[in-house]
């Protein structure tokens, strides 16, 4: 079975307070895109990698990759309006004679997705259809209704991350509805169709990288990473 990864990129960098999209500042002195298709490269050497970004976009990736040598094989298919209709363009671009495979749908500034958990969100997937990265909830957590707030328990609670991985199959159906704003990420799309999704362990390093303090945790995350990958006298 084919294993691709559609990794959406079409923020606007509003938040990092930056001129460049928050998906092209650089982390390690490489833009954060870069990282991210690596590592699902990395952890799956034979996936096929479709980069979804904003038509406006497009030559500035293509200054970027040949300003940093990057060679690393991925297609580009313009997004959309909103990430619903750019999952539909990245889901359009596997050819319709592929019916057989898995498709993980992964945000373009999350870099630092493990790969153990994209090879158990794969995994998963081949066995279950729709599957969801998360990790536990650490803070305390308070609901807020009428002008007054209540407390949760944070463990009946989940944070998401991506890739949310699907049968290729699942998700072309789940994207042939009509948009809604209730869909918040891929898993509100395929529960509209009234499929279950699975939840396997993410990693918590798996930040999504919206503000400069995130920008500033991936940089330190990325030097840790560096220290641990050289070898020891």
């Amino acid at each position: 079975m084919t294993d691709y990864a559609i990794i959406v990129a079409g923020g606007k960098g509003l938040r990092m307070g930056a001129d460049l999209p928050k998906q092209f500042l650089p982390i390690g002195g490489r833009p954060v895109l870069m990282h991210t298709l690596e590592a699902f490269r990395h952890a799956l050497p034979d996936i096929r990698l479709i980069l979804v970004l904003p038509a406006e976009q497009q030559g500035l990736w293509n200054e970027l990759c040949h300003r940093h040598a990057f060679a690393l094989q991925h297609s580009v298919v313009s997004g959309g309006a909103t990430r619903f209709h750019s999952v539909s363009n990245g889901l359009r671009a596997i050819p319709a004679s592929v019916t057989e495979a898995i498709v993980g749908v992964h945000d373009g500034v999350r870099p630092f997705v493990s790969t153990e958990v994209i090879r158990r969100c794969y995994a998963a997937a081949r066995q279950h259809g729709a599957v969801v990265p998360v990790v536990p909830v650490v803070e305390t957590v308070r609901e807020l209704a009428d002008g007054t707030s209540v407390t949760r328990d944070r463990n009946h609670f989940r944070l998401v991350q991506t890739p949310q991985t699907f049968r290729l199959s699942l998700l072309r159906r789940a994207y042939e509805q009509p948009y809604r704003e209730a869909f918040t990420d891929d898993a509100s799309v395929a529960e509209a169709l009234g499929e279950d999704v699975t939840l396997v362990d993410g990693n918590r390093e798996n930040i999504k990288i919206t503000t400069p303090f995130d920008l500033t945790v991936a940089e330190a995350l990325l030097a840790g990473n560096s220290a641990a990958s050289q070898p020891r006298p």
